[in-house]
């Protein structure tokens, strides 16, 4: 269609004797041109050329050729099928990674030799394999989905479980044999009445003997129901008790990452107790009603339970401290630290006020006014598996309120992602052809202080392991961690409690939660982020 479009467009050209015509012509014709640079360079070769107008038409049909959901670049060099993914993939990183400037292979010289690069990505038309070849050595946390609702999804709790919610870990130091331990059950799923609670341990899957090798097909497959061989702990061993427990996930399931909420009586006045899950940015009205309602029951302290959230959204994370907190309105929360080219971009663009993060007094999800509880001090229970958005909270709420940490030490992420699509336009039409989309690392989040230096984790206050052999009843004071918690606070000392009989370090560190969780933005300047 294009190609005739020009060859039409040429005619008329050279039609009109009046060349003061010309510019005019151009403008009112290429305006209903999607990718107008191409054409633009046939007409400014035929105005500098001398040639007769039969060869002037011929060389057009020759240089023009028709596209489809391609990209000004995508058309230079030929990028087709997979290969749009992987140009994709290195532009996305070169335009947004927090690392770009160490990686050589992303390096903005990469595309001054059109053809040097266009082998490049011939030669990497896997776009997972190139996906991670360009990832910084210090990277643990970016990722790549072949499915972008998919990936929507996962950053909003939605997706499919039967809801054993669990852990994992190497049944002895020397073995490849993998147990699962539930760690809570999520409310209105199917695993709701039936056999199988926190604290219960698996050992197999239909059967099948859970090892380092198969664990990820048999708990994480494609396959919707199972059924887990549950166990229990004999004279300090993991073994088979011969209790089935069939299961089936539900795809799409919305989780509530409210897990509890309640008040706690104590001998120094009343408590309230939360434990949150993960940073979903819509669950914030829910969050603050929570809030609201440990308000009017005139709570003097708080606990937040952390300990297995993996972080999430970071407006979210900024709501919760302001809920928390509420004295320190439009104060600085955090501040963004991008590789240094999309910095200058942003504070040229946007001023430097859009790299700082700031308590707020409203939900942005609707407006509405925050519960704030005004306190000076709070509890948060943080272990292994708190990362993230959760770290985020405890080193960005340090500087104003005194912040006891209860637990282990975190994982240390302490950068964040944003989500990047091919985008085909400016409109943030996503393209057709695939459903590939990016969550790289693009920053670090440093506090009002300028501290960010957390990458090995963040140390407890009051140190407490938590004993898979003995997990306890979550919100129950004889809980070992919110034991801990409470003795915090109230200053009767650290209760004695045994280390824990299975050790930690044998507990695996499944990926999936890092995905599912992670650390991410919702920034309106990326609403079109992608090609540039």
């Amino acid at each position: 269609m294009y190609k005739l479009y020009v060859t039409e467009l040429v005619k008329t050209l050279f039609k009109s004797k009046d060349l003061s015509k010309f510019g005019k012509i151009i403008e009112m014709r290429l305006q209903f041109l999607p990718n107008r640079l191409p054409y633009l360079l046939v007409l400014v070769f035929l105005v500098g050329t001398a040639c007769k107008k039969e060869e002037v038409l011929e060389e057009v049909q020759v240089q023009v050729t028709e596209t489809t959901n391609q990209d000004t670049d995508d058309t230079a060099i030929s990028l087709e099928g997979e290969l749009q993914i992987s140009d994709f993939v290195w532009e996305g990183l070169n335009q947004y990674y927090y690392w770009q400037e160490e990686v050589p292979n992303l390096a903005d010289s990469k595309t001054s030799d059109e053809k040097a690069y266009a082998q490049f990505i011939s030669d990497n038309s896997d776009p997972d394999t190139f996906f991670d070849s360009l990832l910084h050595e210090n990277d643990r946390f970016s990722w790549i989905q072949d499915d972008y609702e998919e990936l929507e999804n996962l950053l909003q709790g939605i997706y499919a479980t039967n809801g054993v919610e669990f852990g994992l870990t190497l049944a002895c130091s020397n073995c490849d044999e993998v147990v699962g331990y539930v760690k809570y059950i999520l409310e209105g799923s199917d695993a709701v009445g039936k056999n199988i609670q926190r604290g219960d341990f698996f050992s197999g899957v239909n059967g099948i003997t859970l090892t380092r090798n198969n664990y990820r097909d048999l708990l994480f497959g494609d396959a919707l129901t199972y059924t887990l061989n549950m166990a229990e702990v004999q004279n300090g061993a993991i073994v088979t008790n011969g209790i089935e427990v069939n299961l089936t996930k539900e795809e799409n399931f919305e989780t509530n990452p409210i897990q509890v909420s309640r008040t706690i009586q104590t001998s120094a006045g009343k408590f309230g107790y939360i434990m949150y899950n993960q940073f979903v940015g819509d669950k914030s009205p829910e969050l603050n009603q929570v809030f609201g309602d440990l308000k009017s029951q005139g709570i003097a302290e708080l606990i937040l339970d952390l300990r297995y959230n993996g972080g999430g959204s970071v407006r979210n994370c900024i709501e919760l401290a302001s809920m928390i907190t509420g004295q320190f309105d439009n104060e600085i929360f955090s501040k963004e630290q991008w590789n240094s080219k999309l910095e200058a971009f942003l504070i040229e663009r946007y001023g430097a006020e859009s790299l700082t993060d700031r308590f707020v007094n409203r939900l942005a999800e609707n407006d509405e006014a925050i519960n704030s509880l005004n306190l000076n001090r709070v509890v948060i229970i943080a272990t292994s598996e708190s990362a993230s958005a959760s770290e985020l909270l405890i080193n960005s709420l340090s500087p104003y309120i005194d912040v006891i940490h209860v637990g282990e030490q975190t994982v240390g992420k302490n950068v964040g992602s944003i989500t990047v699509y091919d985008y085909i336009d400016n409109e943030g039409t996503k393209n057709p052809d695939h459903k590939y989309a990016m969550q790289p690392i693009v920053l670090k989040i440093a506090n009002r202080e300028d501290y960010a230096d957390y990458a090995n984790g963040l140390e407890p206050d009051n140190p407490i392991e938590e004993d898979i052999t003995n997990l306890g009843i979550l919100g129950n004071t004889e809980e070992p961690l919110l034991a801990t918690a409470i003795n915090a606070l109230i200053g009767t000392g650290k209760p004695l409690i045994a280390k824990p009989a299975h050790s930690r370090d044998l507990l695996i560190k499944d990926p999936l939660l890092l995905k599912i969780n992670g650390m991410h933005l919702e920034k309106a300047l990326f609403s079109n982020q992608g090609k540039r």
